[in-house]
């Protein structure tokens, strides 16, 4: 049967009319051979037509074909290729959730004629794989009433919903074309140090959305040592396969394709193709099912991660154009986000560094003026950057913009401040010390598990801990106060919060304590030294949660500060320390190192020499 309909590609021009919409298959499984001779052919019958194409990334429909009267390009992706010929008015695209586009197929209201489609070579029984862009081939083959395969020999067998019968197409060629490779990005730092603050709070045993671009081709490293994850992804990429590869995917954690990495796509290199080729592993499924919300919700601890290109301190994020990017609208976005939404455990997460490639900011005051926002600010749980994660989540706005501006550029940070105090964002009488986001010491972090089994994170304090330490210092007993500050202090306002939240580290090193999911943290400890000026010593003092003390907490940070400044070279500690307070003698007195005390008037004066 296969050779009664095996034909040049002549042969099946000659069957389209004028004013005929033909689907072409999508990313890297376009049937390149026949789109090159549909753009070549000066055939009078090939006028007026309609190409309908999901995404479009590869080079064989010719844009500047596009802006002669011969074609008009139809697609659901404004990125990539198609983007400056939308803009120009030749391309037509159709905002849509991708979850939605099959039933437009299906119902007719998107029109499609001839269906042109990449297929690997049939096997014994006459069954070929579409292989590597499930999208909605099939519910194109059922509208058409012209169906035409593309053989080609080299793109994977895939398994899934892929498999079709040589039966089910009217005409098929053979390819002279070589699929489209991607070649995998090159390593870049700054994304290196976004994608590693993006892992830093994927927790073992999530379920991850990848896309494309070096973000991505970064994350998968960062990933590689977590336990159990599990990938429903629309694209699947190089990077995917490494983290497979490494043993951290497992899948088993899923709700739906137990066992099974999910997607629609695969995008990328020879190896990559030779390595999808026969895997049980990948699952192939049409994008209503991989873009469906309720399935993606389903799996939980899901994690929706999207490259942004600017965000506003609001929490407005305007998304990525261009090469390098997928969820590039809202509409191709919102699928994943309201999955991550329903999902229990979800989390959503923008990643950008904190500029651009010329050096422009991509934290500002507004991101009105931009196209291609991303308007949902109250559902963005997190914004990433290379300087740390910004859990927006709950956030008043005064406080969204005191984490965005955490996290932006230092040299960014006073304009952005003053421009915030500008638009009444925040405080008149906000503090900003500009030489702290130079000395921020973001290489401090660490967790440790204490003998009741809870970890806790640590970390260098920062200007957005005000209302974390404001309610720390709330939850102190009068007797706790009055072991920390040595008077009764009966409030703690804004401003006494945030000249002690906002400090110069060259001075001063304080270290916070925080437990709780991400997102949900919460500040249980803080100690902190502050330099003296006379000599090389630093004055030691400490604050833990009363429900979290005896589990070696006050301990384990009065080591962490002993190292921190032993390498900063100074001699030792000093601190006033009141009689009754045992339970701090007691951490000092296991810390190792030679310490005198003088009492007088109740009060010890402790020396600590290293």
């Amino acid at each position: 049967m296969l050779e009664k309909i095996i034909v040049l590609p002549g042969k099946v021009l000659e069957k389209i009319e004028p004013g005929m919409s033909i689907f072409i298959g999508t990313g890297a499984a376009e049937p390149r051979t026949l789109v090159k001779h549909l753009m070549a052919s000066s055939a009078p019958n090939l006028d007026d037509l309609e190409l309908i194409q999901l995404v479009s990334l590869g080079d064989a429909v010719s844009i500047k074909e596009l802006y002669s009267q011969k074609f008009r390009l139809k697609t659901f992706y404004s990125g990539w290729a198609a983007r400056e010929a939308i803009t120009a008015g030749r391309v037509d695209l159709i905002p849509c959730r991708f979850s939605k586009i099959p039933r437009l197929i299906k119902t007719g209201r998107v029109r499609i004629d001839v269906a042109f489609v990449q297929v690997s070579p049939p096997d014994k029984s006459g069954n070929c794989s579409l292989g590597i862009a499930i999208d909605v081939a099939r519910d194109a083959m059922e509208k058409a009433s012209v169906v035409v395969g593309e053989i080609n020999t080299k793109i994977p067998e895939t398994f899934g919903d892929t498999f079709v019968h040589v039966s089910d197409f009217d005409m098929m060629v053979h390819s002279t074309d070589d699929p489209i490779y991607f070649s995998r990005w090159l390593d870049d730092t700054v994304f290196d140090k976004v994608a590693a603050n993006v892992a830093s709070v994927i927790e073992n045993g999530s379920c991850i959305s990848f896309s494309i671009g070096p973000l991505f081709e970064a994350l998968s490293r960062h990933l590689s040592k977590k336990r159990d994850l599990g990938i429903h992804s629309p694209f699947f990429t190089d990077a995917l396969m490494d983290l497979m590869k490494s043993g951290a995917v497992t899948n088993r954690k899923k709700e739906t394709w137990q066992g099974k990495s999910l997607t629609s796509y695969a995008l990328g290199t020879p190896e990559l193709m030779s390595w999808l080729n026969h895997n049980p592993l990948v699952e192939f499924q049409s994008i209503d099912k991989v873009f469906d919300p309720v399935i993606i919700g389903s799996n939980p601890k899901f994690i929706a991660v999207f490259q942004a290109r600017k965000v506003d301190l609001s929490g407005l994020i305007a998304l990525n154009i261009g090469k390098g990017t997928v969820a590039v609208g809202p509409g191709e976005a919102m699928d994943f986000f309201t999955g991550a939404e329903i999902s229990q455990g979800g989390l959503t997460i923008f990643a950008l560094p904190s500029r651009n490639r010329n050096g422009e900011p991509n934290i500002r005051i507004s991101v009105g003026s931009l196209h291609n926002r991303f308007s949902i600010r109250e559902s963005v749980d997190l914004v990433v950057t290379e300087y740390g994660a910004a859990h927006l989540n709950g956030l008043t706005v005064r406080e969204r913009a005191q984490a965005l501006i955490d996290i932006a550029h230092p040299a960014d940070r006073p304009k952005l401040v003053e421009q915030a105090k500008q638009e009444r964002i925040l405080y008149h009488d906000q503090i900003f010390l500009p030489e702290c986001g130079h000395l921020y010491p973001a290489g401090i972090n660490t967790e440790h598990t204490f003998k009741n089994g809870i970890t806790v994170r640590f970390r260098a304090i920062k200007p957005s801990d005000e209302e974390e330490m404001r309610r720390l210092f709330y939850r102190f007993s009068d007797e706790a106060v009055y072991y920390r500050y040595f008077s009764t202090v009966r409030t703690m306002p804004h401003s006494k919060m945030q000249e002690y939240v906002n400090i110069d580290f060259s001075q001063t090193m304080s270290v916070v304590g925080i437990i709780g999911e991400h997102g949900h943290e919460q500040i249980i400890a803080e100690a902190r030294y502050i330099k003296n000026r006379q000599n090389l010593f630093a004055e030691v003092a400490f604050i833990v949660d009363e429900k979290y003390q005896r589990l070696g907490i006050a301990t384990y940070m009065y080591q962490m500060l002993t190292r921190l400044a032993k390498e900063e070279g100074f001699k030792g500690f000093t601190a006033d320390v009141l009689s009754s307070n045992i339970e701090m003698m007691k951490v000092f007195s296991k810390g190792g190192h030679r310490t005198s005390a003088n009492l007088e008037n109740g009060l010890y004066e402790v020396t600590i020499h290293f």
